[in-house]
């Protein structure tokens, strides 16, 4: 996309959505031997269409330095698993799937997903474009290419017999710097009666939540569901129902189809269901689809900084001790806009073995196994997916057995006992 237009309409950016200053990219995890070399750091400038009002950021970095290589597998979150497990009992039930259908999912990652399709006896085709990522995948019996998707790999599964049944993306579609390429895909990729299900995280809660900490990078987008229903009409397919989930601080998961056309489903209702005009309408009263509704977030952003940092010093002051939980991208913005390092907060921990034994990149704290928790008993536990805080809570329950406290910083800074 060229520098200063939007992704989608191609009008020129003006309008700063937010302005978190620079940051390296947030899965970027240093070696100890990097430590004392150089970092790259990008502006991490969010603009909001004037036309289209879809939220984005330029892509200051390709997809492929991101994602060929990816230090995130989605199965070491447990609240993931089971939301996956029930999306797979709910989709094989309401589109009828079994051993004559195929579903593809789209960035497709460690397989956490498909395994349930598999238990059914669903055949299932992976699309990862991170190589050691995929690999995981693998060692679960699940077949997967490794590639970007859009319209070329489409075109190539579909030649080769592949179109789905049921085609899935889950957190995938703001990853995508080329929307009109991933959603061209999706349509080739689709059977005539089959259906896409995608989940991404709502700008709208976003917003209400102030979770500044979601935006980088590797998030080309921030999607209204307004926004989504154009692009995907834009393309030929209809969205006929969307529903709410929890995930990531708040997601939409919508359901969408070839758009109607000729006779080609007779006596079939192609009417979208209530939730599609409910979720419009919601969106509409929320103030979504006016322009000074996006001008006040940067603002909220900076003033979560200052009492985050207020809290922080204060602790500091007091000689108490600061532990991190969790080396997620939004842990890394959130680090890198405080200035947050070493002098607050002494390590985070993390169930990944991939990143224990590295470095967050930029504030350069280090990465450990969650075991250091119970050895050093630090005062208090930072946690920097907020949006895994009940799951994490109920993991280090032990750190009150020493009068430990959890620290989650979003959407402002709360103390929990």
């Amino acid at each position: 996309m060229p520098k200063g237009l939007c992704r989608f309409c191609r009008a020129p950016l003006r309008t700063v959505f937010a302005d978190l200053g620079m940051s390296p990219l947030c899965q970027s995890q240093l070696e100890p031997e990097d430590l004392d070399k150089g970092e790259e750091f990008f502006p991490l400038r969010v603009f909001t269409c004037d036309e289209c009002l879809l939220v984005q950021i330029q892509d200051y970095v390709g997809p492929e330095k991101i994602f060929s290589e990816y230090a995130y597998f989605s199965s070491f979150a447990d609240t993931l698993l089971r939301h996956s497990e029930a999306y797979v009992d709910m989709a094989a039930k309401r589109f009828g799937l079994g051993a004559s259908s195929r579903v593809v999912e789209v960035a497709s990652n460690d397989g956490y997903l498909l395994q349930y399709f598999l238990k059914r006896g669903v055949p299932v085709l992976g699309i990862e474009p991170a190589g050691n990522v995929a690999k995981a995948a693998e060692a679960k019996g699940i077949p997967t290419v490794v590639r970007f998707f859009g319209v070329e790999t489409a075109r190539i599964l579909a030649g080769d017999g592949m179109k789905a049944d049921l085609l899935l993306g889950n957190n995938v579609l703001p990853h995508v710097p080329d929307l009109h390429d991933f959603v061209g895909g999706l349509k080739l990729l689709l059977k005539d009666d089959g259906a896409i299900t995608m989940e991404f995280q709502h700008v709208m809660r976003m917003m209400a939540g102030n979770q500044f900490d979601t935006i980088y990078q590797e998030h080309f987008s921030y999607l209204s569901f307004t926004f989504v229903v154009k692009l995907f009409a834009h393309h030929g397919l209809e969205i006929f129902d969307v529903e709410e989930v929890p995930n990531h601080g708040g997601s939409l998961r919508i359901f969408a189809r070839h758009a109607p056309h000729g006779d080609r489903h007779p006596g079939e209702s192609r009417t979208p269901g209530p939730r599609v005009a409910a979720m419009l309408e919601t969106e509409d009263r929320a103030g979504m689809n006016r322009m000074d509704h996006y001008t006040d977030f940067g603002e909220r952003a900076k003033e979560t900084k200052r009492k985050l940092l207020d809290f922080l010093i204060g602790a500091k002051r007091a000689g108490k001790t600061i532990a991190g939980y969790g080396a997620a991208g939004k842990t890394n913005t959130l680090l890198n806009y405080c200035g947050i390092r070493s002098d607050f907060i002494d390590y985070t921990v993390d169930r990944n073995p991939y990143k224990q034994g590295r470095f967050l990149p930029g504030t350069h704290i280090p990465i450990m196994a969650p075991e250091r928790i119970r050895e050093t008993r630090p005062d208090y536990l930072f946690l920097g997916p907020w949006n895994l805080a009940n799951e994490i809570m109920e993991q280090t329950a032990y750190i009150r057995e020493w009068g430990g406290r959890w620290v989650i910083p979003i959407p402002e800074v709360q103390v929990r006992e």
